[in-house]
């Protein structure tokens, strides 16, 4: 066991047992067998075995079943062991196993950090963080650092000199923008903590980009602070359409829900504001019962725009809501006006409706006749039919001539039909993934980032 296998392991996912392959395992009652591949090496089933023994009180056992990945120096499995220790109470081991690791690299730093600074070593963590401002992973660890220790206004002075830090880069998609965007986030968080509310709006209104992980910021605390005519001010022009998503969900937890689908119908803003304010009415008209109105309201849309994910938003509708024939009927007319053209990711979307209307064989057959046939995304739609219709071993010879991409599903296939042994045989042999040179991969901070 090597940490640099183990590592190739977990970021490609080839040659191992992936974590979904482990949990249906363990789903089917399979645990001798995940456990016995635990000791082979496999380290997704160590992970998910000594959660499972540490859920059961048998913390000595996940111990063990760890002890061997941890003791390669393999940062992954110290963290896994790290979290299980913090979960049972027993966080002053957590710290002790973690604390020869913090400098080792921005992942364990940042750990270690939040960890040490949850159980009574905040300056110590303020300390380890604060040398490693340059990466803005890190610059988001800090407003908890410093609040856990008392530090805000260091870490406040650490923040502005990084604000003030002139990298020579004007361009909006340089790396520093998003340093800086980081350092004016974290800020503002620390602002927000002590009660500074207007510093914090000012300073979030000097960020260069208002969308993080599909969240808002300012938009967010906005909400938290009961500030309506802000943030309904703030949903007027902001152009992601974040800031109203939020002003309905606020308007839904009060439940003023029509207020809410006022929102979330204003035609204002981009198109992407449109269209995610669309799917965002639909989806609060369904949790309301409302299930013909969402289904209107994405009608209309995709008649205008017949982009994929609309058109897919609105067939789930279909299908979810008891109207898979009228999903057809849209499909059957797009393809019309397409002069009979439906590319694959329309057509996919008819083999789920097909079944709902009792027309699985037919399905079947379409794909089978697919001029794609033979690529691996067609094999393995024509898998998950003829397993959906309880045909497991025609979906496995499907699959059976081995495409590296339909490794996982036949696998999965293999498990339903109780062979292990030979589903772990085919994730096992499945070859490594070419490795990229280190300018080209995806974590480098050299150019080509």
């Amino acid at each position: 066991m090597e940490a640099a296998e183990l590592e190739r392991q977990a970021r490609t996912l080839s040659g191992c047992i992936p974590p979904s392959t482990v949990s249906r395992l363990l789903a089917l009652g399979h645990e001798e067998e995940v456990r016995a591949l635990a000791d082979e090496g496999e380290w997704f089933c160590a992970r998910e075995w000594a959660r499972q023994c540490g859920g059961e009180g048998r913390q000595a056992e996940a111990l063990e079943v760890l002890a061997p990945y941890a003791a390669t120096g393999w940062w992954p499995a110290i963290q896994a062991k790290a979290k299980l220790l913090e979960q049972w109470g027993r966080a002053a081991e957590a710290v002790t196993l973690v604390r020869p690791h913090a400098r080792t690299g921005r992942l364990p730093l940042e750990f270690a950090a939040r960890l040490f600074a949850r159980h009574g070593h905040a300056d110590e963590a303020f300390e380890i963080l604060s040398t490693g401002l340059d990466d803005w992973f890190l610059v988001e660890a800090l407003p908890e650092v410093a609040t856990s220790a008392g530090r805000e206004e260091d870490a406040a002075d650490l923040l502005a000199a990084l604000l003030t830090k002139d990298h020579g880069c004007e361009d909006s998609w340089c790396r520093h923008s998003t340093d800086r965007d980081s350092a004016v986030r974290a800020l503002a968080a620390i602002r927000e903590s002590q009660g500074r509310l207007d510093d914090a709006i000012l300073l979030l209104n000097t960020r260069s980009s208002t969308s993080l992980n599909n969240r808002d910021q300012l938009a967010d605390l906005l909400a938290a602070h009961n500030m309506l005519e802000e943030l309904r001010a703030y949903a007027v022009v902001d152009g992601h359409g974040l800031a109203a998503r939020r002003l309905a969900e606020v308007l839904e937890e009060h439940g003023d829900i029509e207020a809410a689908v006022a929102v979330c119908r204003q035609p204002d803003g981009s198109t992407a504001r449109r269209f995610h304010g669309a799917v965002d009415l639909a989806r609060l008209l369904v949790r309301h019962g409302r299930s013909d109105e969402a289904i209107k309201v994405m009608r209309a849309l995709a008649d205008e725009h017949p982009d994929d994910w609309i058109v897919h938003t609105l067939c789930t509708l279909y299908a979810d809501h008891g109207r898979a024939a009228e999903g057809l009927a849209f499909l059957d007319a797009l393809k019309e006006q397409w002069d009979g053209r439906e590319e694959w990711e329309f057509f996919q979307l008819r083999l789920p409706l097909l079944a709902l209307c009792g027309r699985r064989d037919e399905a079947i057959e379409l794909v089978r006749a697919h001029p794609q046939r033979d690529a691996w995304y067609v094999t393995s739609a024509l898998a998950e039919l003829l397993a959906e219709d309880g045909r497991l071993e025609e979906a496995v010879a499907v699959l059976q001539p081995g495409r590296l991409s339909n490794a996982f599903a036949l696998a999965g296939l293999l498990i339903d039909l109780g062979r292990i042994e030979q589903a772990v045989e085919v994730l096992q042999d499945r070859p490594r993934e070419r490795e990229l040179p280190a300018s080209q991969a995806p974590w480098s901070t050299e150019p080509p980032f």
